[in-house]
């Protein structure tokens, strides 16, 4: 029974694997086919393949240089965030009180706001900062969109931590830098990389605000680039379009492959140091 139990579950799971990869295996063809082939969808597979579409999203519509620019953004973003949010959340955590409380019932109360409603006084305060159309602006509008909730997650991971640690560590005459830094930073490893990584991908796929506050076609991100791949008759050019989202998400998955490992040993050292 338990062998079944066992094959049921990886079938399962095989199965939710194939369902999550399917459309990822549909953009990787669709890049490889004619612009007939995809309006008419006369195969699921590529009848010959090639890739024109390749060398048109990365020459015609400079999405190398849209890359770049996400990726920019995206790791100041998430650098930028924890940078902030841990100090908070750790303060925030650790007091307790109805000013706490009341605090992290705004941080909440803060997500339910839609950006539409706060994108016309952001653009006025950017514009008087001379921050409009630049990518300082734009991590700093991602850094304040971010920052509610990766203040609420870290605040979760601090109160994970047991404080006597912290306690035993002050009697064993370590300083309050001593302990944040060798104590607590690495039992919230797990719960930093989760959350920057959130700020990462938040940024990465975010679209309003870049649409808006950028202008020059060597600022835009990824996501406004694979907007324009339209011909001149308006009709979007699926093949470049396909090819411009598989050299999009190469890099998401880079970033994701090098900070799982850091998840991972992040949560090997929490465990032996508790």
């Amino acid at each position: 029974m338990k062998r079944a139990v066992r094959v049921g579950l990886f079938l399962l799971l095989m199965l939710y694997v194939a369902f999550m990869a399917f459309p990822l295996l549909w953009l990787v063809l669709t890049s490889l086919k004619t612009q007939v082939e995809v309006v008419m969808a006369t195969s699921f597979w590529p009848q010959s393949v090639q890739f024109e579409n390749y060398r048109d999203a990365l020459f015609t519509q400079g999405i190398f240089q849209s890359v770049k620019n996400s990726l920019k953004v995206s790791l100041v973003t998430a650098l930028a965030t924890l940078a902030v949010a841990a100090p908070a959340a750790y303060v925030s955590a650790r007091r307790g009180g109805l000013v706490e409380k009341l605090f992290r019932g705004w941080i909440l109360a803060s997500q339910t706001f839609p950006h539409i409603l706060i994108i016309v006084p952001l653009f006025l305060i950017l514009a008087a900062m001379a921050l409009t159309n630049t990518h300082a602006g734009l991590s700093l509008v991602y850094v304040v969109s971010n920052l509610p909730f990766v203040l609420w997650m870290l605040f979760g991971y601090v109160r994970s931590v047991p404080v006597e640690l912290e306690e035993a560590a002050a009697v064993d005459g370590a300083s309050g830098t001593q302990t944040l830094a060798h104590i607590l930073v690495p039992l919230m490893v797990p719960g930093l990389v989760a959350t920057g990584m959130y700020a990462f991908i938040t940024a990465w796929n975010e679209f309003f605000f870049a649409l808006v506050l950028l202008k020059e076609p060597d600022l835009l991100t990824i996501q406004v680039n694979l907007a324009r791949f339209r011909g001149v008759e308006g009709f979007v050019r699926w093949g470049p379009l396909a090819a411009g989202s598989v050299l999009a998400t190469l890099p998401a998955l880079a970033v994701f492959a090098v900070v799982q490992r850091g998840l991972i040993a992040g949560l090997m050292a929490g465990s032996l140091k508790q």
